[in-house]
């Protein structure tokens, strides 16, 4: 099939990947009340709350934390939900502004009777999230993941200053920038979480391990911009979106940079799954948690892949018909009264 100007083939991500893939079983019941949370705030204008609902992030957490028992599902659900109203928000706030939300989630989740009463503040302490989170993480994995909050937070306010400034990366400084703000290390941090473990920070420092672990980071990057770039492209706010860099710092054309996509993801896999016949010996007890974190990154790469396609996030009413095609026709700008840039977050 030969796309025609405004429409592109995009790479076949799930052919090329070989990892098995699967649904929580507490899906149902956990999504709903995750939901059922986070509207309950009230935080969304009609318009983003029917985006939330299309979007399904609950689904997404159901395939990438497929093994996850029912109270570590439930807290996922309430983590990647958060996330979705924080990107919402940041994503139309100056640095400064973006530097402010940011701030409240990291006080809120290290401080217990830290509050400056806004309800982005409420919805971090809460108990439903922070303390199951807070309880059952290990003091290592804790401090990775408050020092990826506090990366992933400077990321958004650099993503944002960009924005302002109508900048678009190079890409090896993009890829870096994108490896945090797009908050996929922030959510395997949760891995551990929901296997109840708690690596050595040794086994983070190792490079065949960290191989690996960028290995995955990248897949679930580099995918989600690829099927993202349409949707982004028509809103405007396509800059920070792997696409659009190699676009201008490659001289390709939109065609060009989906193959090129396709091509450097199928290097990404080969990569991870090679790796990991080269990991040293940690000791028996470690080596099975390494192994487990190892299978959590997978399942994020698996899951991330076959959520972008069963929910109208990125394809609309067409999301099965592109999953088969792989053709994608490019949606015409927003008007800015479309964008419905309103929201009700303090």
């Amino acid at each position: 099939m030969t796309p025609s100007s405004n429409q592109f083939l995009l790479p076949d991500l799930l052919a090329a990947c070989p990892l098995d893939g699967g649904v929580n079983p507490h899906y149902e019941k956990g999504a709903a009340e995750s939901r059922a949370w986070i509207n309950s705030y009230n935080v969304f204008t009609d318009r983003k709350r029917a985006f939330f609902v299309l979007g399904s992030n609950e689904r997404l957490v159901s395939r990438a934390y497929k093994y996850a028992d029912f109270e570590q599902f439930r807290t996922c659900c309430d983590f990647v939900n958060l996330l979705f109203v924080f990107d919402e928000i940041s994503d139309e706030q100056t640095g400064k502004d973006a530097l402010s939300t940011g701030n409240i989630f990291l006080n809120a989740m290290r401080y217990s009777h830290w509050d400056d009463h806004s309800l982005f503040s409420q919805m971090t302490k809460e108990s439903v999230f922070r303390k199951r989170l807070m309880c059952l993480f290990g003091p290592k994995a804790t401090a990775r993941f408050l020092r990826n909050w506090e990366t992933y937070c400077a990321s958004v306010i650099t993503e944002a200053e960009l924005r302002e400034k109508g900048k678009i990366l190079d890409v090896d400084a993009f890829i870096t920038l994108r490896r945090e703000n797009s908050a996929v290390r922030l959510c395997c941090s949760l891995i551990e979480y929901c296997f109840g473990t708690d690596l050595p920070d040794e086994v983070f420092e190792h490079p065949v391990f960290l191989e690996i672990y960028w290995a995955a980071v990248d897949l679930v990057c580099w995918a989600n911009d690829i099927y993202s770039y349409d949707m982004e492209q028509s809103k405007g706010i396509s800059g920070n979106n792997i696409v659009t860099v190699l676009m201008k710092n490659r001289h390709l054309t939109l065609q060009e940079a989906s193959d090129y996509v396709g091509a450097h993801c199928q290097e990404l896999m080969n990569r991870f799954i090679s790796a990991q016949a080269c990991l040293p010996s940690w000791g028996t007890s470690v080596d099975s948690e390494v192994a487990q974190y190892i299978q959590g990154l997978g399942c994020w790469v698996k899951g991330n892949l076959d959520w972008s396609f069963e929910t109208q996030r990125y394809f609309g009413v067409q999301h099965l018909v592109v999953k088969e095609t792989l053709l994608v026709t490019l949606r015409p700008s927003e008007r800015p009264e479309e964008l419905d840039s309103d929201s009700d977050i303090e």
